[in-house]
């Protein structure tokens, strides 16, 4: 699987009073990150729920805080599948600017039933292209 890159603009309300990026707000950037991927290989979120009844939801979240980023910069967040189950994705993000890791995190989603919110298995047509990838 390759690596999906998406830029990432620091507004202000991205920061707290030092104009150093709000620590939570990583988790934004990886969020979107993700998101993007899906929908860059053709997989709405709304859909998913829509159609197949599923959600993805994080499970675990292990980050590492590198070098603050600040207001207005243009940041890279690189997203990677490192493994792929039948009810799991784990995920490497890099948040990096002009080519200096800034944020490291590693995220485990699971695939959920949104009625029962008990696991259920990622849809083939999804594993079947992110292998792809």
């Amino acid at each position: 699987m390759h690596t999906f890159s998406w830029p990432i603009r620091v507004y202000y309300e991205d920061t707290d009073a030092g104009g150093v990026v709000y620590y939570a707000n990583y988790l934004k950037f990886f969020e979107r990150a993700r998101t993007e991927m899906l929908r860059s290989i053709g997989f709405e979120q709304d859909v998913l729920r829509a159609e197949l009844n599923i959600l993805f939801v994080v499970h675990a979240v292990q980050l590492e805080y590198l070098k603050p980023a600040k207001f207005n910069e243009l940041l890279q967040v690189d997203t990677e599948i490192i493994e792929l189950k039948k009810t799991r994705l784990v995920f490497r993000q890099l948040i990096s600017k002009e080519g200096t890791p800034l944020c490291r995190a590693q995220v485990s989603i699971a695939c959920v039933n949104e009625t029962t919110m008990r696991p259920t298995a990622i849809p083939a047509t999804l594993i079947e292209q992110l292998n792809n990838e």
